[in-house]
């Protein structure tokens, strides 16, 4: 259990520290394996943007290549937003085994099948509480079907691993969505929230409570009511709530409840329960009233709804953080489709970022919005120009290298891209669309995509090991400005 007050400081939580130091260790081993000597350990963060069912799958694709390469030992951190949380997070919970993750991965599309009685029990569950909303129902009834998965353990459970060192320190992307308007006017650093298997809250503000107390109630800084810590089924439907636009969303919703009562999937839910021996979720009555609340939710259009542990917080000065009793977390796709924002935090001090782009459309849109919420902000981040950036888009290659004079080396890899797709980037795209349900996805379908992810990785790897030389400090190039590395 974690502690039972807000923690507000001005640089990394104790435990994230204490991991990170723990990693540098295995950290310099890798290094040592990939023959790049080292006296101390590079700080290298990989990202996962959104993308849906597409990213889930492609980054496990990366995440599995980068293993079977050696590189995924010399990382310290992975983040993620949307899609791609999905496959981090099964990372954790399959305790770094690539190979049985992947091959899991498989057998779950090779079955076809939703356990509807249990997604539908634990969404009924879910309506029982006090702050229930879409997100809920988006967590157990539409990501559970669409990645054929309701994992029940929490990001608590990730400790061990990263504590020993064996696994990079990961953080998790959400924005809370009532700071959106700050977010277009002046893309707020505060709109940005951060999970981890120690903590959850605000970097920007460097307030945080324990993950244990994730959606319990505080008030001035003090614990007040204890609510069990939600599950990792209900965090991947927090962090992957933009699948889409709304209009495609709502419609989406409308037509699940729409069946729950007009098709009968109460009867058929039960009767599977029976058959299973699973035990039955509860009386007509519940399943009711759960309908009726997820129909209110809907038509408030209300997401995320969780209790503010900054509520009363006399050490806040922002009074409109500290008068909200509740805060309405979405994916953070809706601000930037990649967590940037969190590993370009001084306190993490990040020496090479490995972006891996999985988002439709332009796959420069995030290093757009990235280097103007650096431009605002005065972080350090290399810097783009326009034109070329809509040049690379017309035909994106599968690596581009970003320097700076100060901060982060950048490499960013589209996923659709000439050197692997040559020019049939527009039907890879139009087949992985971002909705496209699950049931369309068959086997060889996830193994095309696989495979793809991985050949990103592969045909890279030398570039990556440059890289890693360079931020290691035993090798500088001559032109140290900033470049643009073809695969």
């Amino acid at each position: 259990m974690g502690s039972s007050e807000v923690s507000i400081i001005p640089g990394l939580q104790t435990e994230e520290k204490a991991a990170v130091e723990r990693r540098r260790l295995h950290v310099l081993k890798a290094l040592k394996k990939l023959r790049i000597e080292a006296d101390e350990a590079p700080v290298v963060a990989v990202l996962g943007s959104g993308g849906g069912l597409r990213a889930h799958i492609a980054c496990l694709g990366v995440l599995s290549e980068m293993k079977e390469q050696g590189l995924l030992d010399a990382v310290t951190y992975l983040a993620g937003v949307s899609g791609s949380t999905w496959a981090i997070s099964s990372l954790y919970t399959n305790d770094g085994d690539m190979e049985a993750l992947e091959a899991d991965l498989k057998h779950r599309f090779t079955r076809q099948e939703w356990d509807v009685a249990k997604s539908l029990q634990k969404t009924i569950q879910a309506a029982r509480s006090e702050n229930y909303s879409l997100t809920d129902f988006w967590a157990y009834m539409v990501i559970s079907k669409q990645t054929r998965e309701l994992p029940e353990s929490h990001l608590s459970n990730m400790k061990k691993p990263v504590e020993e060192g064996t696994l990079p320190y990961p953080i998790f992307a959400a924005i809370d969505n009532d700071l959106q308007p700050s977010w277009q006017e002046a893309r707020a650093p505060e709109t940005w929230f951060e999970f981890t298997p120690h903590h959850t809250g605000f970097p920007a503000l460097g307030a945080y409570v324990s993950i244990t107390h994730f959606g319990s109630k505080f008030k001035k800084g003090r614990l007040v009511r204890t609510h069990p810590e939600r599950d990792l089924t209900f965090l991947r439907g927090l962090w992957g709530s933009a699948l889409g636009n709304t209009e495609v969303i709502r419609e989406y919703i409308f037509d699940q409840l729409r069946n729950l009562t007009l098709k009968g999937l109460w009867r058929r839910a039960v009767a599977n329960a029976k058959s299973t021996g699973c035990l039955i979720f509860g009386t007509l009555s519940n399943f009711m009233d759960f309908v009726k609340k997820t129909g209110i939710c809907a038509s408030k259009w209300e997401w995320g709804t969780t209790h503010n542990f900054l509520y009363k917080h006399g050490g806040i000065r922002d009074t409109i953080m500290s008068s909200r009793k509740h805060l309405r977390l979405v994916d953070a796709g809706l601000a930037i489709n990649t967590p940037f924002p969190l590993v370009l935090s001084p306190t993490r001090e990040v020496h090479l970022i490995l972006s891996f782009d999985f988002s439709a459309g332009d796959p420069f849109e995030t290093i757009r919005a990235t280097a103007d919420y650096c431009r605002r902000h005065k972080i350090p981040f290399p810097q783009v120009e326009e034109a070329e950036l809509d040049l690379w888009s017309k035909a994106p290659a599968s690596c581009y290298i970003l320097k700076g004079e100060t901060g982060p080396v950048v490499m960013h890899f589209p996923l659709f891209n000439i050197d692997a797709c040559g020019g049939d980037i527009e039907a890879w795209s139009d087949t992985y669309d971002t909705f496209k349900l699950a049931d369309t996805y068959t086997l060889d379908v996830v193994v095309l995509l696989l495979a793809l992810a991985k050949k990103n990785v592969r045909e890279n790897k030398k570039k990556i090991l440059r890289e890693l030389m360079n931020v290691a400090g035993l090798y500088y190039p001559k032109d140290s400005a900033r470049s643009c590395c073809l695969a």
